[in-house]
């Protein structure tokens, strides 16, 4: 089901399933900024990745010496979220573990996702709670994909000097990593761009990354301070994903405990973690 959200700039669209943007327009402008194309191009929209950000070797992980089975980027992008409310410009939905999460992930949670709109900003806020009693391992990870076109820029606020991590046909990650930027701030969107998949980046000095259309800003992102960003979309197609991770592909080597995976989050019993994405419309 959609729900959808308004103010006097902007409309939004958000499925229950996967709690997932559907789309956002700009009423004045009628200008649809999320990618809406042939789903067999890609089918998601901006799917929340969780409880994995990427893959996991063979698909599996171990946790207290028992193995369990996830699919790419988890299980919240085919999950129906139950709706908390819808008001006033801003919608909520919560995931909570049940019988089917717990045979694949052992631990007790509740995620909710918090859509509000700021002006001509959306703010994405994501809580996760661990309601078990011992450790909670995960990872989170947003993937909204904007229209672009080839040409169109994504432009650091800052010159940045960064690598790329190498990733395999698979989607692990290989090992080592190639150079994206060298001092600069603009990466240019061509059709051939993602053709290793995704530009993997940490280490990244600035806070923002604007998508540049026609020479002028269209799409300013607050990254939200995540250790690692993704960049990607099906090479030539006219969109682009900007993906703030709290997470990492696995590499090929080995099939690791969850809690040794490449910037997992833990939560004591208790314990919440919330991280917060915006994206200011300028034109």
């Amino acid at each position: 089901m959609l729900y959808h959200i308004e103010n006097e700039h902007l409309s939004c669209a958000v499925e229950d399933l996967g709690a997932q943007l559907s789309s956002i327009r700009d009423k004045a402008s009628q200008t649809e900024y999320l990618w809406q194309g042939d789903r067999a191009v890609w089918d998601g929209r901006a799917p929340v990745l969780f409880p994995i950000v990427g893959r996991l070797k063979d698909d599996r992980y171990r946790w207290q010496g028992k193995e369990y089975t996830l699919p790419k980027h988890g299980f919240a992008l085919d999950s129906r979220f139950r709706k908390l409310g819808c008001r006033n410009g801003q919608v909520s939905f919560i995931l909570e573990s049940n019988e089917a999460t717990r045979a694949c992930y052992p631990f007790e949670f509740a995620l909710t996702l918090e859509y509000r709109l700021e002006g001509r900003s959306l703010a994405c806020e994501a809580k996760v709670e661990n309601k078990g009693e011992g450790d909670m391992y995960f990872s989170l990870g947003a993937h909204p994909g904007f229209n672009c076109a080839m040409g169109d820029a994504l432009r650091f606020d800052l010159p940045e000097t960064i690598n790329s991590l190498w990733i395999d046909d698979e989607a692990m990650l290989a090992g080592g990593s190639y150079p994206v930027l060298e001092n600069t701030t603009d990466i240019i969107i061509h059709k051939h761009l993602f053709n290793r998949d995704a530009l993997i980046l940490k280490g990244m000095q600035s806070r923002h990354i604007t998508l540049v259309r026609d020479g002028k800003p269209t799409v300013k992102f607050d990254i939200g301070g995540a250790p690692v960003l993704g960049l990607w979309a099906k090479p030539g197609a006219p969109y682009v994903c900007i993906e703030p991770w709290y997470g990492l592909n696995d590499s090929g080597e080995f099939t690791p405990d969850i809690s040794q995976k490449p910037y997992i989050q833990r939560l004591d019993c208790g314990e919440s973690f919330v991280r917060v994405w915006r994206a200011a419309f300028l034109s």
